[in-house]
């Protein structure tokens, strides 16, 4: 219930600070199953733009488990399906919960396989989940302002979706196997943001100090 009450108060705000923001491939979505999202990770407000794309269809993502020490935050993040992640000490919840979301909730799910802005390195989480799940990954790119600063401008963002990527149910999860899912992906997000704008080149942002 509050997720379907926090969608419209959210999307009224996106449109008072940006205005600008166009979801495209939308009929690549599959319709009567719920799904992975995969995303390279551009921007933190990202999820937020995934989200708004798919709705009235409920999603769930992970978040850092720092966010999840503000009372109010972790309020808010609980209710809209997030569930906390410890990047240093992952458990068997990271996969777990999202595959239950994905099949007891039916619930999609938003997630960036390299884990971090700072990295563009691609892991098996997703493909694992996507395995034990029997859902589809569904590469998305997010392309726009990199800044906050430059979102509140109003510069365009464009959120697009790709075609679906199956995992065979008898895959076996090996190195070998999980770089030959994440290379797909990794085309994928190339095709779309060249879709976009054949101009358009990413690099990862530099962690802080």
């Amino acid at each position: 219930m509050f997720y379907q009450i926090l969608v419209p108060i959210v999307r009224v705000i996106v449109a008072l600070i940006n205005g600008n923001t166009h979801f495209e491939g939308l009929d690549n979505l599959p319709k009567d199953e719920s799904f992975i999202m995969v995303a390279p990770h551009r921007t933190w407000w990202e999820p937020i733009l995934f989200a708004l794309a798919v709705s009235p269809l409920p999603c769930a993502f992970m978040a850092k488990k720092e966010l999840f020490k503000n009372p109010i935050l972790s309020f808010i993040l609980k209710h809209a399906n997030a569930f906390p992640v410890d990047r240093k000490n992952p458990g068997p919840s990271v996969i777990k919960t999202p595959v239950r979301d994905l099949t007891a909730r039916n619930l999609s799910l938003i997630m960036f396989p390299s884990g971090t802005r700072f990295s563009s390195d691609l892991k098996g989480g997703a493909v694992l989940i996507a395995k034990l799940s029997k859902k589809p990954l569904v590469p998305v790119v997010y392309q726009g302002p990199l800044t906050f600063g430059k979102f509140l401008l109003r510069q365009r963002s464009t959120i697009k979706f790709g075609k679906p990527i199956s995992i065979d149910r008898k895959l076996k999860i090996n190195d070998e196997n999980i770089e030959a899912v994440n290379q797909q992906m990794q085309t994928a997000w190339q095709q779309i943001d060249y879709s976009i704008d054949p101009n358009f080149h990413y690099v990862p942002a530099k962690r802080k100090h």
